[in-house]
């Protein structure tokens, strides 16, 4: 059907906030569909994901489909007033397909296959695997693409989560072809991938091979070019399903997305564009040292690939999950918190990953919102109390978050930026770019998290962390922006490499290296990444670790400079005046309380407002051309109070001066009249 991206999403656009679930029918009898329906209807969920893992079930052999129990319980969701967001089942194959076609299974680097008894058991370029999908799809559009459930297509689940990199010798073939599309001639290629360096050269394109196990470091070039492909490869066969799904429905498609601290495969910024709707998943990940931050960042990052559209929450946990070392269950309160930080940052749909815990499998300890224990339990009576405390937000549907601030963020330098090699393998780009971002919310402000190149003028401050690697376009987006009258904030191991992963580099040696040296006014002449043990002080009482530079000002004034470690005296944070503007530079990895400062140093030059918050506190506010909400949550074990009038809308009171907020509670307030005009 021709219709279009704008009008397949104005098509899925909620009038309220949407509380969701997975659900696995195939798991149960249908004695407990009918239970399950009934407490969905009681809980508040309005949409309802089902078939995401469904191939076997319908398709139990080659060319036999039975959508019996398909047909019941998309009826019985309708009957009920719950839409469906409907997976294609295509996620994992069925054993019948693999035993069939072995050539469909991944290879890993050392050339070893991975056989079936997991999921996501497929070869991202196999022929076999992309026919045998297909065929699902056709059937599965060809039943229901006018079933009156029907509120959403979902394309397969979470693509590259386990398959993202394959090694076979289709991939291999695969990878050939995307190279000769990107460079045209061999000698372009070796160009590109600097080959003259330990003989790689190469003189036909069939001796090309993916970055398969070696017996040292594989080049950087192959490597990233590898990681390019693959992202491609799997939005390539995300297009093959949706475009089938588009020919036979205008309803609107998308897949979920996994902008999560451990997912790093996919170019989102890419993917964006082909989903007629923005959706992620995302769990808290106890392995970082600060997970409810993270989960902010993540929110943020959607938001971005959203384009400050409303976006949905495809999954998260209503406690603990089961795939970390301790899956640490949720506290009282937790879950509403955690709801409400992405609702406040832009989701509109919250769903959860499951609606009723397993009894069998890999994920049968992971929570549910409806878990083991039945409905007389703290989990479920939070379940009621998050559904019917979404339904009092329903008016903030379609606002959108207010932000003054930039962080630039990149999957293709998280790539390359930790590839062999590398001066220290301490410095990892996510944690110099969460570092950044949480100095920004330790100062109290709202971040807008978008891709390099992209425009920058609605914009009073832009960050840049570690932006290792850096094409052109992006550093001229950059320049342009602080020379127009913009503050910009650059760390370490920035604009290092070009899209190639070759150093930005004068041969000659007469101008500096690196993609930034007339903006920030230095010439960085030499690394030294730091032992783990190594702490610094800075001449202005700051402190740092990892690393720190030989810094030589040409343009820039010192604002601190290292008072031990290996460069004593030389300059550890500068300024420069370019243009109407200015660009500090942090040549070392500050720790929380110097960055923090810093940070709030360059958002009062840049004129942007800051709020006094304690720690755990974070304030966001959406708004419309009629009407602001603010959300205050408090993570910290406190109660705060907040200056605001307004309507409360969590309790349904009026509030005149401040807002007292329990320790690890929410509150959203409709702003008055007088202090929604300012903005």
């Amino acid at each position: 059907m021709t219709t279009s991206r704008a009008d397949r999403a104005a098509s899925w656009s909620p009038d309220s906030v949407v509380l969701g679930c997975d659900y696995n029918p195939e798991q149960w009898s249908e004695s407990v569909w009918h239970q399950d329906v009934a407490l969905m209807r009681e809980a508040g969920v309005s949409l309802v994901a089902i078939n995401i893992f469904g191939w076997a079930e319908i398709e139990p052999r080659q060319g036999e489909y039975n959508f019996d129990r398909l047909d019941t319980i998309m009826d019985l969701l309708h009957s009920a007033g719950i839409r469906v967001n409907l997976g294609t089942g295509t996620s994992s194959p069925p054993a019948w397909l693999t035993t069939l076609h072995p050539e469909i299974l991944p290879t890993a680097a050392d050339g070893t296959r991975r056989w079936p008894g997991g999921r996501q058991a497929w070869c991202p370029s196999s022929p076999e695997f992309r026919s045998a999908a297909l065929g699902l799809v056709a059937k599965v559009a060809e039943r229901y693409s006018s079933h009156p459930a029907l509120a959403l297509w979902h394309v397969s689940n979470e693509l590259g989560c386990h398959n993202a990199h394959c090694y076979c010798d289709t991939s291999a073939a695969a990878f050939r072809e995307w190279l000769r599309a990107r460079y045209t001639t061999v000698d372009a290629l070796n160009q590109a991938w600097g080959t003259a360096f330990w003989s790689q050269r190469y003189s036909e394109w069939n001796q090309i091979l993916p970055p398969r196990a070696t017996l040292s470091s594989t080049n950087p070039a192959q490597r990233i070019d590898f990681s390019r492909f693959s992202s491609d490869e799997l939005l390539d066969y995300y297009r093959g399903e949706a475009a089938l799904l588009r020919s036979v429905s205008s309803i609107p498609v998308t897949t979920n997305f996994m902008v999560t601290a451990h997912i790093r495969s996919q170019n989102y910024w890419q993917w964006a564009s082909e989903m007629d709707v923005i959706a992620n998943d995302h769990y808290l990940d106890h392995r970082l040292s600060h997970p409810v931050s993270e989960l902010s960042f993540a929110a943020d990052l959607t938001r971005g690939l959203a384009q400050g559209a409303p976006w949905v929450l495809m999954e998260q946990a209503s406690s603990a999950v089961s795939w970390q070392p301790h899956n640490l269950a949720k506290q009282p309160g937790e879950m509403l918190r955690n709801t409400l930080t992405h609702v406040a940052r832009g989701a509109d749909t919250v769903c959860f990953f499951q609606w009723r815990a397993s009894r069998h499998g890999a994920e049968k300890f992971h929570s549910a919102l409806l878990p083991h224990a039945g409905t007389d339990t703290s989990v479920w009576r939070e379940t009621l109390d998050l559904g019917a405390k979404l339904h009092a937000l329903e008016s903030l549907a379609g606002t959108r978050v207010e932000a003054s601030v930039a962080l630039i963020f990149s999957w293709e330098s998280w790539w390359a930026a930790e590839g062999d090699s590398q001066p220290s393998t301490d410095v990892k780009y996510l944690e110099q770019v969460h570092a950044a971002y949480d100095a920004l919310r330790a100062n109290g402000v709202t971040v807008d998290v978008v891709a390099p190149g992209a425009a920058l003028n609605d914009y009073q401050l832009v960050v840049v962390p570690s932006l290792y690697l850096v094409d052109d376009d992006s550093i001229d987006v950059i320049t342009e922006f602080v020379e127009a009258g913009g503050v910009a904030v650059v760390t370490f191991f920035s604009g290092i490499v070009d899209e190639t992963d070759g150093i930005r580099c004068d041969p000659t040696g007469e101008t500096p290296p690196g993609a930034f040296p007339a903006l920030l006014g230095v010439w960085t002449e030499q690394f030294f990444p730091l032992m783990p043990e190594t702490q610094l002080v800075l001449s202005d009482g700051g402190h740092a670790t990892t690393w720190a530079e030989h810094v030589r000002p040409t343009t820039a004034d010192v604002v601190a400079e290292f008072a031990s470690g290996p460069v004593p005296g030389g300059p550890a944070i500068t300024r420069n005046r370019f243009g109407s503007g200015a660009a500090w530079y942090v040549a070392t990895a500050l720790d929380e309380p110097s960055f923090a400062d810093l940070m709030g140093r360059a958002l009062d030059e840049a004129g942007v407002e800051q709020l006094e918050l304690r720690a755990g506190v974070e304030v966001v506010t959406r708004s419309n051309d009629s009407e602001r909400f603010r959300f205050v949550i408090n993570h910290s074990a406190h109660d705060i109070s907040f200056p605001v009038d307004g309507e409360e809308l969590l309790t349904d009171t009026t509030i005149a001066g401040s807002v007292t907020v329990p320790a690890g509670g929410v509150r959203v307030i409709r702003l008055s009249v007088e202090e929604g005009a300012t903005r």
